[in-house]
């Protein structure tokens, strides 16, 4: 549907940064806990070289893994 896709896991310390900093706008990206969706932690894996390295943020560019908060937003579509 567009938006960037967010992987993640329970407990990762950088997801919830992420999620923490992106505040009210983490509500526009689309979040994949990896460790209950095998397809969203095999991007990951092929995204990082075989590691489960979360966050990675999948833009129409390409996977970004752990991105600055402030990267994450500019990349949002604008609201509607």
């Amino acid at each position: 549907d567009g938006r960037p896709v967010v992987y993640w896991r329970p407990g990762c310390t950088y997801c919830l940064r992420l999620r923490l900093r992106l505040g009210r706008d983490a509500s526009r990206l689309h979040w994949v806990d990896i460790w209950r969706d095998p397809a969203g932690a095999a991007v990951v894996r092929a995204a990082n070289g075989g590691n489960e390295t979360v966050p990675t943020v999948v833009v129409t560019d390409g996977p970004h893994t752990n991105p600055d908060p402030a990267w994450v937003r500019e990349q949002l579509p604008p609201p509607t």
